[in-house]
Order: C-alpha cells, then structure tokens, then sequence
C-alpha cells in the first residue's frame, strides 16, 4: 500500500521518516522521537508498532532488538511491513511473507527503504540509491527517495498522500524545537510535488524566524540577509513579502518595502491595519516611521 524511509543524517544526527501511499492521511505510519529513532509500520499496519517500537529503542534496544520484540508480540506480523532506526542509525526492517507484491525492502548505512503494493519490485532499490546519492539536509534527501520510489512506478493504485518527519538528534529542554520538519499531504491527487512546495515554504519561515531574532537581537545585517533568503524561498507568500517589507523599510529602502508591502495590502486589506495596530504595541519592529512609509497619506 505504502513506500517509505527511516533513515538518519550522518552530519546532525537528526531522524526522519518520510512516506507516500495512496491512502487517506498516510502520515499516521510515521514515527519519531528525538534522540530515540524513528519507525515505519505499514502493510495492513498495526499503528501500536509505531509509538511502542520507539518506547523499545527508548528502554535501550538497538533496532533489530526493537524490531524483533515488535514482531514477537503480533501473530499477524507476516502481513505487516516495519522499518525501525535506532539513534545511532542501526535499521532494521521486516516484510511479512504475506504482504501483497511487489513488496520488499532493503536497509543500508543509516537507513531502511520499504515498499508493498508496488507496480515494480525496482521501488526500494531505486529510494535507497537516491538516498544514497542525494547529500544536504534529512529532509529534502528524504523527499529524493520518495521522488525515486514514485519514478519507479510507485502505489499500484496511485498516490493521495504524504509526510516527511525529522527529529533531532537529541531531546532538548524545549520539544517545540526538537521536530525540525513535520509536514503532511492528507489528501491530495500530486501529494509529493505539493509536499516539497510546503518543504520550501517551510525552508523560507525558518529563515524568516532568524531574521526576526536578528532584529530582536540588534543585528540589522543579518536580520536583512534572513529576510531576503526568506522572500526568495517563499516569495509568492503574502506574509513572508509583508515582513520583508517591514525591514526594508526600516533600513530606508522605501521604494522595495513599498513594492512589496503593496502584494500584502493588494491581497487582503488586513495587512494594513495589522501595520497599524503593531505600531500602535510598539511591536515586530513596527514603529511610526514604518506606517508612514509603506502608507503613504
């Protein structure tokens, strides 16, 4: 039903699972803690494998322990497809004699890719080399295997749906910050073009959300330079060109900021009340000055 990828970055250590399935909300196959692993359960799949497979790597599993507890404890498990990870990037996978063709997996260095239900047996092959192949951060290396799997033919019945999660490498004393990427496609006829227009979409707030420390730091240099490559990433995002707008006016860039704050208040009026009323709080680094440049009159 269902192709995926546990795997971890050698470079962070973060962990991430990834999947496509033409099945509604197809991300519920997806699990990951920080500093713990990441597991795929699928193929008439028990979801229990998913948060219990990570309380075994938890209790001091390495993955093929984990995975055979797993196992052990379900009579069903030779319809099942599981992938587990380990913190250190042990995999480990099981596909049960009775899933349905083409269905198989492969692990490698730091990964696992499976696959049932598949048109061609080429699917978890041709994920594990794009992986391979593919270098920079987890989760657009994720998003190549899965573009891989579907090149080779991917669901026999389809595509409807799609996730990318990635953890960090260890828990934090702040679990917001711990999930890197959390993006899902719960129904929708391309789920993978649009996750990776969310992918970018997700790249370009994080730069936005650099530049505003920036700002709340005092470092105006940097706070522009996040903010542009925020504006290039997501510049079709009418809140991404409205924040940008903010800063260049700030810097005296009046003619830019002004281009740009015209796409927000052109789109919906709110923009320019939203100006008002932070300036107003003495807020986001809206001042007076910024309200009289980007509304004129």
């Amino acid at each position: 039903m269902t192709y995926s990828i546990v795997a971890r970055c050698p470079d962070t250590g973060d962990l991430g699972v990834a999947v496509q399935s033409h099945w509604f909300a197809a991300g519920m196959v997806c699990w990951a803690r920080p500093g713990v692993g990441a597991v795929a359960t699928q193929a008439m799949a028990l979801l229990d494998h998913g948060p219990l497979g990570l309380d075994e790597l938890a209790a001091g599993k390495d993955a093929a322990a984990a995975l055979a507890a797993r196992l052990a404890a379900d009579e069903h498990r030779e319809v099942r497809q599981i992938a587990v990870l380990d913190a250190r990037g042990g995999a480990a996978a099981h596909t049960g004699r009775e899933t349905i063709p083409e269905a198989g997996h492969v692990v490698g260095d730091g990964f696992s890719c499976q696959a049932n239900m598949m048109w061609n047996p080429t699917v978890w092959d041709a994920m594990a080399d794009a992986f391979a192949r593919s270098d920079g951060e987890l989760a657009g290396r994720l998003l190549a295997a899965l573009d891989a799997g579907e090149a080779e033919g991917g669901d026999i019945r389809g595509r409807q749906a799609a996730r990318i999660l990635v953890v960090a490498a260890e828990a934090s004393e702040h679990p917001w910050d711990d999930v890197r990427v959390d993006l899902r496609i719960d129904d929708h006829p391309a789920p993978l073009p649009e996750l990776r227009r969310l992918l970018d979409l997700h790249r370009a707030y994080v730069h936005l959300d650099a530049s505003e420390r920036a700002q709340t730091e005092g470092d105006a240099s940097l706070a522009d330079r996040e903010a542009a490559e925020a504006l290039r990433l997501g510049g079709s995002t009418v809140e991404i060109a409205f924040w940008r707008a903010v800063g260049l006016a700030n810097l005296g860039r009046i003619d830019e900021a002004r281009a740009l704050a015209k796409v927000a208040f052109d789109a919906y009026p709110g923009w320019a009340e939203l100006l008002r009323r932070c300036a107003a709080r003495g807020l986001a680094g809206v001042t007076a000055e910024t309200v009289a440049a980007l509304l004129p009159g």
